[in-house]
């Protein structure tokens, strides 16, 4: 009888060593996580791709031809696009899809028939490192609830909107996306 209580004890005691050594590999697990999370890169970069704007004879018929054939889920900007952040995939992040009126004042000065908008982390650092490199700015960094916007031209004269993003208001906001 007691080598059998001993068997017991000495698998009872096993077994809650392996649970705390999984509970302190996941505590460990977890506290490199937030570390990691806390030392999120800052570079002025770009990080994506925010937006596709293009010039279109009547926006309203090709946002409906696109919902049509394409399946994209239109509204009046045009379609968001939804997906997932490969940093934090729990965070959904968008692209916006937009066809402008031909002649749309919003693309000037570039002569272009589109506009990209790049999804940027550190929009003011990424702005004084632009100035300090000769790069046309066109405007003051804007701030809405959504993000912060400039504008730039490129060195072909196209003009390019950089977003500093805050994709959890479109989250909260819902509606339907292209996914």
């Amino acid at each position: 009888m007691k080598i059998i209580l001993f068997i017991l004890s000495t698998i009872v005691i096993s077994s809650c060593n392996k649970s705390y050594k999984t509970q302190s590999d996941m505590s460990n697990e977890s506290q490199k996580k937030e570390q990691s999370m806390s030392k999120k890169d800052t570079t002025p970069k770009v990080t994506g791709i925010g937006g596709i704007f293009f010039f279109s004879n009547n926006p309203e018929e090709t946002k409906k031809w696109y919902a049509e054939n394409l399946g994209l889920e239109t509204n009046e900007w045009g379609s968001s696009f939804e997906f997932r952040n490969a940093n934090r995939p729990d965070e959904i992040n968008y692209l916006q899809w937009s066809p402008f009126k031909d002649g749309s004042e919003y693309f000037k000065p570039s002569k272009k028939e589109f506009m990209i908008n790049y999804r940027v982390q550190n929009i003011e650092g990424l702005v004084k490192k632009l100035e300090k490199n000769g790069v046309t700015i066109l405007d003051s960094i804007v701030t809405y609830e959504y993000g912060k916007f400039v504008h730039i031209m490129d060195a072909e004269g196209n003009k390019i909107e950089l977003w500093e993003p805050v994709d959890r208001v479109f989250t909260e906001m819902g509606g339907r996306t292209t996914k």
